[in-house]
Parts: structure tokens; C-alpha cells; sequence
């Protein structure tokens, strides 16, 4: 994986090179083996964190010395995060993550596909269900469950009894044994909420907390207040874990000016299992830099079932890319669900990596600077300059300042400000 962090340089060289935003870490080898994967709320300070004279935990000098590189994955959010570390974590079975002694698994909702479906809420969902999750809030989901036996009366019973079970007397069961009345219906409008459509549900949760307030019932409106927080966490888009992920590859792409970066993020099994990124020499249209990604990278590998693009390729390109793999590849420039949610995450990533490319640019220009300014003044080098100026000399309140630079590069917490007497 690209975008190597690098260990041996001070942590605050690289400061501006990592992005304050949530995503994973993996701390590989120089011939790409994974040692450690991490999940970060700031990607930034987590990594930052490993480079300190005192790391928090023990193992950490060992990991930081076996290590060649950090390389991380941006997300939209800490909870997509955690998902994304494991199934890093059991993808890639890493040294130095006392996670794997723990077989532990985030739980799903899951509809069966029976006459009369049933709803489940487990770690290890049937193979003949539709599934949602994982879901690392399980507090959340439990009470979505409960919401939906509740509201739309979708039975959780392992058995059909012709009298009814004692779900259905208590009302939580619309007892589709007794009478199948419009069972299918509510079947369907449970699967809309689940894949995202919940609008109209909390909606209505939520004039019922309006209605307990205004009745100064307050414990039962917070109960509701926490009910639509459930739903929202359970039903927003999980870009991590989809079921529609199969061998499938999605491009993203950044550019800024002839710099451009190109991220693979590789989904197969329902989940996302890592991405690689390369620079590019962008000329000007996204369309040819992506065409030729597309022709040099997959020249030397086999092609996935299923390539996502976020610009339309020419047409022919699905034909040499089947006759590159040797079956059917379906190359995709998807506009909604969640295939565009991938794209969108690929994107992301890469944008991410052309700001380092661009960052790293800048640096190398600004190191040149301060090598040229040494030759002029016969100096061997110039990597540090501090310059004072004095805001006023006459009167009482005299002010200075300085200012360092490093590499040619503002070091902005070495700047001072001074009352001078």
C-alpha cells in the first residue's frame, strides 16, 4: 500500500501530511505485510501518538522498529472505522492485534426469507436472509429490533402456532400463523426502513416525543428522543459492509494541477478489504488519467467481476477487461445506493493522497529555497532561520516578534512574540 508515514523523521515534520479525520492505520513491512491495523477518531494524533518518547503501551517500540510504513484508509465516520479495523484485522490476521484471540463479531439484523419472515437480531446471520450490519452500536440495534416487532408487528418466533404465540396476545406479533392479513406489506415497508428509507418512521417517533413533551411526560419523550437516535444510527449507510460487494474494485481519483492520485478500493464477501493508490501525471482530463490506470493496471492483474468508476469509461472497456479476466466484467459509473457510496469513499481517499502529493511538492520546493539562499551567502546549509523584527522602538509598550523556518518551511510553533523593556 502506498503513502508510507516515515518513522525515522521527526513526528512534527510530517504534521501537515496526515489528515484530522476518522479512517484506520495499518503498520505494514516494506514488502507490504500488515503488523498492526488501528482505528483512529483523528487519524493525525493517532499516529502521531505511536512517534512520542513515551508511548502508552509497550509493544509500541518494537512495532514502530519492525515497521517500514504507516498507511491508512479515510472513513466517513469513527463507527465506519471500527468496522473497517475488523475486518482489516481479520483479513490480514496482523502480529502485534491481541484482537484475534477474540472471535467476537458485530451483530446484524436480519429478515429470513420463509413464508412469513422473521426477524433476527444475531452475530452469524443465515446465508437465505437479508441482512444488515454489521452494526458496532448493539445497544441501537437491539432497540430497532424491539421497534420494529412493536410498530409493524414482524414476528421473531423459530415455530408457526395455529393459536397464536404469546408475542402476538401481547402485541408484538401481527400473528401472521392465525391470520396473514397484510404481512407481506409490512415485510416490505421493514425492508425500506432498513435500507435507509426511514423518514417517514421517525417522522412519526418523533410527534409522539412532541406530544409527551407537550404533556410534560418528559421520561417518555426522552425514551422516543433515544428510540430516533437508534433508528438513525442503525439505518444510516454503512459504506464498510454491504451485501452487494462482490469482487469488485472502485476507482477514485484526485487531482490538483499535473498532480493526480488514484485510489483501488478492493470489496469482496460484503466488506471492504483494503485499497492501494498510485500517483498519476494528470493532463487534463480525469477521463484519459483513469482510462490509463485502468489499461496499465490491469494489463499485469486479473480483473475484478464488478469495476466502479466515478466518470463513465469508453465502451470497449468492458470488453477488454473481460477478455483480460476471462469472463464477464461489468464496469459501472454509479450515481445512488451503495455502490456510489464506495465510489464516493474511493474518492475521498484519493483526494486525501493528491494533498500529501501536493504538500510533499511543496515541501521539496520550499527545501530548494533554503538551499539556494545558502549558496548566496557561502554558507553550507540553511535548514534554520530565525528572523526578529520589532514592531516599534519608542515608548513604553515595545513589541517584537520572530519567526522560525525549517527546510525552508514555517515552523509556526517556534514563532514568539516578545514585551520588550
Amino acid at each position: 500500500m502506498p503513502s508510507p508515514y516515515n518513522r525515522h523523521m521527526p513526528v512534527g515534520a510530517e504534521e501537515v501530511d496526515l489528515p484530522a479525520c476518522p479512517g484506520v492505520y495499518l503498520f505494514q513491512t516494506s514488502d507490504g505485510r500488515v503488523l498492526y491495523v488501528g482505528k483512529a477518531t483523528v487519524l493525525k494524533d493517532r499516529i502521531r501518538s505511536y512517534f512520542a518518547e513515551n508511548p502508552d503501551r509497550q509493544m509500541i517500540p518494537e512495532l514502530v522498529t519492525r515497521s517500514d510504513k504507516v498507511d491508512f484508509i479515510i472513513t466517513n465516520s469513527p463507527q465506519e472505522a471500527l468496522v473497517l479495523e475488523r475486518q482489516l484485522i481479520r483479513e490480514h490476521k496482523p502480529r502485534y492485534n491481541s484482537m484475534l484471540k477474540d472471535d467476537k463479531t458485530y451483530p446484524f439484523l436480519a429478515l429470513t426469507k420463509d413464508e412469513f419472515p422473521r426477524i433476527l437480531y444475531t452475530r452469524y446471520p443465515p446465508k437465505e436472509a437479508w441482512c444488515w450490519g454489521p452494526f458496532p452500536n448493539a445497544g441501537a440495534a437491539k432497540q430497532v429490533v424491539q421497534l420494529i416487532r412493536r410498530h409493524f408487528g414482524i414476528r421473531d418466533c423459530k415455530e408457526l402456532l395455529p393459536q397464536g404465540c404469546l408475542s402476538m396476545h401481547i402485541g408484538l406479533c401481527s400473528g401472521p400463523c392465525v391470520e396473514v392479513g397484510d404481512y407481506s406489506e409490512k415485510v416490505l415497508a421493514v425492508r425500506r426502513i432498513l435500507d435507509g428509507d426511514a423518514a417517514d418512521l421517525i417522522e412519526e417517533i418523533a410527534l409522539e416525543m412532541d406530544r409527551a413533551s407537550n404533556a410534560l411526560n418528559f421520561e417518555f419523550a426522552a425514551e422516543k428522543r433515544d428510540l430516533i437516535k437508534a433508528v438513525r444510527t442503525v439505518t444510516s449507510q454503512q459504506v464498510i459492509s454491504s451485501t452487494v460487494y462482490r469482487d469488485c474494485d472502485s476507482i477514485g481519483i484526485g487531482v490538483q494541477g499535473e498532480l493526480a492520485a488514484i485510489v483501488v478500493l478492493h470489496a469482496d464477501q460484503g466488506v471492504v478489504k483494503g485499497q492501494e493508490a498510485w500517483p498519476m501525471i494528470h493532463r487534463g482530463d480525469e477521463g484519459e488519467t483513469i482510462t490509463a490506470f485502468v489499461n496499465e493496471h490491469y494489463s499485469t492483474r486479473r480483473p475484478p467481476k464488478l469495476l466502479l468508476t466515478p466518470i463513465p469509461l469508453p465502451d470497449n472497456t468492458s470488453d477488454w477487461l473481460s477478455s483480460q479476466r476471462g469472463s464477464k466484467v461489468d464496469v459501472r459509473c454509479p450515481r445512488r445506493g451503495d455502490l456510489v457510496t464506495l465510489t464516493n469513499l474511493a474518492g475521498q481517499n484519493a483526494k486525501m493522497q493528491v494533498a500529501r502529493m501536493a504538500t510533499k511538492a511543496s515541501g521539496s520546493l520550499e527545501q530548494r529555497s533554503a538551499d539556494d539562499g545558502a549558496i548566496l551567502l557561502g554558507m553550507e546549509s540553511l535548514n534554520h532561520i530565525v528572523c526578529f523584527d520589532m514592531a516599534q522602538l519608542v515608548g513604553d509598550s515595545r513589541v517584537g516578534a520572530s519567526i522560525t523556518l525549517r527546510n525552508g518551511r514555517p515552523a509556526k510553533k517556534e514563532y514568539r512574540s516578545y514585551s520588550v523593556k
